[in-house]
C-alpha cells in the first residue's frame, strides 16, 4: 500500500475512532454535539493522515514521520480546539492531545510500512 492511501486509510480509522470515543464525555452527549464531533474528527483524520502520507513519500525518515506527525495534528487539532462549543468554551487539551496522538501514529506507521510509488514503466512487451 503507498504511503499515501495509508496515511489517509490509517487517520481516517483513527480519527473516527477518537470521535467515537466522545461517547464517555458526558458533556458532549448531552449536548447533542456527537454527530458533529464524529464527522469533524473522521475528516481531520484523514487530512491528517494525507498530509502525513504524501509528506511521508518525499522525505524517508523515523525523525520527518514523527515531528511532521506531530506538527500537522497538532496544527489541525489547534484549528478545531479554536471552535467554541455551545457555552463559548475552548477544550484545546481534549482535542489536541489526541489529534498529536494520531499524527505522530500516523507518521511512524507510514515511514514504517509503507511503500514508494514506482515508477511507471513505459515499455513495449
Amino acid at each position: 500500500m503507498s504511503k499515501l492511501l495509508l496515511g489517509m486509510t490509517l487517520g481516517t480509522v483513527l480519527g473516527l475512532i477518537d470521535g467515537l470515543l466522545t461517547f464517555f464525555s458526558p458533556d458532549a452527549v448531552a449536548m447533542g454535539m456527537m454527530p458533529a464531533i464524529i464527522v469533524g474528527s473522521t475528516l481531520k483524520g484523514l487530512v491528517t493522515g494525507a498530509i502525513i502520507g504524501w509528506l511521508s513519500q518525499r522525505y524517508r525518515s523515523y525523525l520527518v514521520g514523527l515531528v511532521g506527525g506531530l506538527a500537522v495534528g497538532l496544527t489541525l487539532s489547534f484549528l478545531v480546539a479554536l471552535i467554541p462549543d455551545s457555552e463559548g468554551g475552548h477544550h484545546y487539551f481534549e482535542i489536541m492531545l489526541p489529534g498529536a496522538i494520531v499524527g505522530v501514529v500516523v507518521g511512524i506507521v507510514c515511514q514504517r510500512w509503507g511503500q514508494k510509488p514506482r515508477a511507471p514503466e513505459f515499455g513495449i512487451s
